[in-house]
C-alpha cells in the first residue's frame, strides 16, 4: 500500500490506500464554479433550443458555442499562451459532465474541444499553436477529426487517404475520402489522416478553404440528430507543408493517443447524461400513479431506480479517478518546461487502459440506465416528448464512437501483455505470486469489520485476472491476439477490477472523511462489488473452459473455485435502501 502518485494499470498488482486517488469529494471551489458556469449554460441557452437543434439548426449551434467560448468552454485544455485557460483534467470533465445535459449540442462542443483541437495541443509546433489554438480556443474557429473511412474504422492504419509532395515542394497534395466527420458542416479545421506517398500515416491540418476541400450531405442519424456528421472529401486537396502535424510517419502516435483522451471525455459525458436519466426517472416515478399509488412505491421499480443510481456512481467515481491521476501525472511534468507536451502525451498513454475501461462501462452503464428510465416511464419513455427517448437514441452511439467497445475490449488485455513484455509493469512476478498463494488456504474475510468483504473481493478480483491472464499467456504466447473470446472474458474481468476497487476506495475515503452520504456510498459500493464478483466467477469458468479440456481443465477449475466463494448477500434489502434515499431526494446522491 502505498500514498504516492498512481501509475497506470499498476491497479493490476496491487491496491493504493484510498486517500491516493481523487473522488469528487474533492472538488475544489474553482471545481465547483466551472461546473455551475457550464450547467447554468446548458440550462438557460441550450436547453430551450433543444428541439430547434434537433431539427440541425447550425448557425444555432455554432452561435451557442461561440457563446460558450466568450465563458472559458472552450478553453479548458488549451495553454494560456494561445488564450487558453489551461485547467486541469477534473475541471476540463467537469465541464464535459455538465455539457452531456445539452442533448447532442454536446457533441459538437466535445469533438471541438476533444478530438478536434488536442491533437494540436500536444502535437502541434510552435507556429500551429500560435495561428490555431487562439481562435480554437474562443470559438473564433472550430475543429473537426477526421479519421474514419468507408473501409478504414477500427483498423485505422488501413486508410487509403494519400499525400502527395507538389512538384513546388511547398504543398502536400490529399485525395481521399473521411467519413462519419463530426462538426463537418461547420468546421474551419479539420485534422486529417493520410499515407504521404501512400505509405507513411500522418496527420495534417486542414483547414476547410484549401482547394479541392469538401463535404458531403448530412447523414441521417439515429440519435446524436443535433450534430452534424458529413463525409469530408478531397480532391488534391492543396495543404501547406507547415501543416504537417508532428513527424511524418508518425500518425498513429496522434491518432491512438487522441482517442485515449477521447475515450475519458466520453465516460465523462456518460455521466452527465447517466445522472440526468436517473433524475428524470426519478421525478416520473414519484408523480405517476398505478393501482392507487405512485410506481415508486413498488419494490421492482425501486430496484431498478437502485441499479440506476449504483452504475452512474461507479461511472463517476472511475472517470475522476482517472482524471485525478493523470493530472498527477501532469503535475511531475510542469506545464512550463521544455519537452512538456510530449511528457504530457506520454502520460496520457500511461493511463490507456484505464481510459479503455471508462470508455467501456461508462457507454454500458448509459445504455443500462436509459434503458432502464424507458421501462420506467413505460410508454412515455417512447414519446418524444420526454427526455428518456432522447437520452436513449443518443445513448447508442457511445459504444461504438472512439473504438468499438470490442475494439476496447481487446486493447486492454493487449496493452497489458504488451506493457509487461517491455518491462514497465511487472506483471509476470505477480502472476507467479498468485499462483504460490492459491497452492494454500485463502481465508474467508471477517464480515463483522468494515469493508472487509469488499476488501476481500477486491482481491480475489484481481487474482482471478492475474490467473485467467497467466494461463492464457502460457497457453497461447504470442499467438494470443487470436484468442479474442478469451481476451474479452479477462477484460470484463479488468474491469469489474477497476470499477470495484475505484467505488471501494471511494467509499472508504468518503467515510474516513465524514462525507454527507457516506453510508450511501458504502451500500452502492457493496452492491456493485459484490454483484461484481458473482458475474466475474461466471467469466473465470468460460475463459478456463475456451481455453483447455480435460484434466487440465479440470484442474484449473478446482483452483477456480478457490477465487469464487459464495458471500451471504441480501441485494435486496440493499437495493431497498439505496432507492428509499435517492427517492427522498429525488435527484442522484453520492
Amino acid at each position: 500500500m502505498t500514498n504516492k502518485r498512481e501509475q497506470g494499470a499498476h491497479f493490476f498488482l496491487q491496491s493504493v490506500e484510498p486517500s491516493a486517488i481523487f473522488t469528487p469529494e474533492d472538488f475544489n471551489d474553482e471545481h465547483k464554479m466551472i461546473a455551475k458556469t457550464t450547467l447554468d449554460f446548458v440550462k438557460n441557452e441550450v436547453t430551450p433550443h433543444i428541439e430547434q437543434l434537433e431539427h440541425q439548426d447550425f448557425e444555432l449551434t455554432v452561435k451557442l458555442l461561440k457563446e460558450a467560448g466568450d465563458l472559458g468552454l472552450l478553453a479548458a485544455d488549451v495553454p494560456e499562451d494561445c488564450e487558453g485557460l489551461d485547467m486541469d483534467k477534473v475541471s476540463s470533465s467537469l465541464i464535459g459532465e455538465n455539457m452531456s445535459r445539452s442533448s447532442s449540442f454536446s457533441l459538437s462542443h466535445g469533438a471541438h474541444v476533444g478530438i478536434g483541437t488536442l491533437p494540436i495541443v500536444y502535437f502541434g509546433n510552435d507556429a500551429q499553436k500560435k495561428k490555431y489554438l487562439p481562435d480554437l480556443a474562443t470559438g473564433r474557429r472550430f475543429a473537426a477529426y477526421a479519421l474514419t473511412e468507408p473501409n478504414a474504422g477500427s483498423d485505422a492504419l488501413s486508410a487509403r487517404t494519400t499525400a502527395k509532395l507538389s512538384a513546388d515542394g511547398k504543398h502536400y497534395v490529399l485525395n481521399g475520402q473521411k467519413q462519419y466527420i463530426t462538426n463537418s458542416a461547420f468546421a474551419d479545421v479539420f485534422v486529417v489522416y493520410a499515407k504521404i506517398d501512400g505509405e507513411h500515416f500522418s496527420a495534417f491540418i486542414v483547414e476547410k478553404n484549401y482547394p479541392g476541400v469538401s463535404t458531403g450531405p448530412e447523414e441521417k442519424k439515429m440519435g446524436i440528430k443535433a450534430s452534424s456528421t458529413r463525409p469530408l472529401i478531397l480532391e488534391d486537396a492543396m495543404v501547406p507543408v507547415e501543416n504537417l502535424l508532428g513527424e511524418p510517419g508518425r500518425g498513429h502516435v496522434i491518432a491512438f493517443n487522441i482517442l485515449n483522451v477521447g475515450r475519458h471525455k466520453l465516460a465523462v459525458g456518460c455521466v452527465g447524461a447517466a445522472k440526468e436519466a436517473l433524475e428524470a426517472s426519478l421525478q416520473y416515478a414519484t408523480t405517476r400513479e398505478q393501482f392507487g399509488r405512485t410506481i415508486a412505491s413498488f419494490p421492482l421499480i425501486q430496484s431498478k431506480l437502485a441499479d440506476m443510481a449504483v452504475k452512474t456512481y461507479v461511472t463517476e467515481t472511475i472517470a475522476y479517478r482517472t482524471a485525478g491521476a493523470m493530472d498527477q501525472a501532469f503535475a511531475a511534468v510542469g506545464s512550463s518546461e521544455p519537452g512538456a507536451p510530449q511528457s504530457k502525451v506520454k502520460a496520457i498513454e500511461e493511463f490507456a487502459i484505464e481510459c479503455s475501461i471508462n470508455k467501456v462501462f461508462g457507454s454500458e452503464a448509459l445504455s443500462f440506465v436509459a434503458d432502464e428510465g424507458v421501462q420506467i416511464h413505460i410508454v412515455a419513455g417512447f414519446i418524444q416528448e420526454y427526455p428518456l427517448e432522447r437520452i436513449y437514441r443518443d445513448a447508442r452511439i457511445n459504444r461504438i464512437f472512439e473504438g468499438t467497445n470490442e475494439i476496447n475490449r481487446l486493447l486492454i488485455p493487449g496493452t497489458l501483455l504488451r506493457r509487461a513484455l517491455k518491462g514497465e509493469i511487472a506483471l509476470m512476478p505477480a502472476i507467479g505470486k498468485m499462483q504460490q498463494e492459491l497452492m494454500g488456504m485463502i481465508d474467508p474475510p471477517d464480515e463483522s469489520t468494515p469493508f472487509a468483504v469488499e476488501t476481500f473481493i477486491v482481491e480475489m478480483l484481481r487474482k482471478m485476472v492475474l490467473f485467467v491472464g497467466g494461463t492464457a499467456a502460457q497457453k497461447y504466447g504470442q499467438k494470443i491476439d487470436q484468442e479474442q473470446e478469451v481476451l474479452a472474458y479477462l477484460a470484463d474481468l479488468a474491469i469489474v477490477l477497476y470499477a470495484s476497487e475505484s467505488v471501494l476506495l471511494r467509499a472508504q475515503k468518503a467515510k474516513q472523511s465524514g462525507a454527507t452520504h457516506a453510508d450511501l456510498q458504502g451500500l452502492m459500493a457493496k452492491l456493485f462489488i459484490v454483484t461484481s464478483y458473482e458475474q466475474a466467477g461466471q467469466w473465470v469458468k468460460l475463459a478456463i473452459n475456451a481455453m483447455e479440456d480435460g484434466d487440465e481443465l479440470r484442474t484449473l477449475l478446482s483452483v477456480s473455485r478457490k477465487l469464487s466463494k459464495n458471500l451471504p448477500f441480501n441485494a435486496v434489502k440493499v437495493r431497498r435502501a439505496i432507492a428509499k434515499q435517492i427517492l427522498e431526494a429525488k435527484r442522484y446522491l453520492a
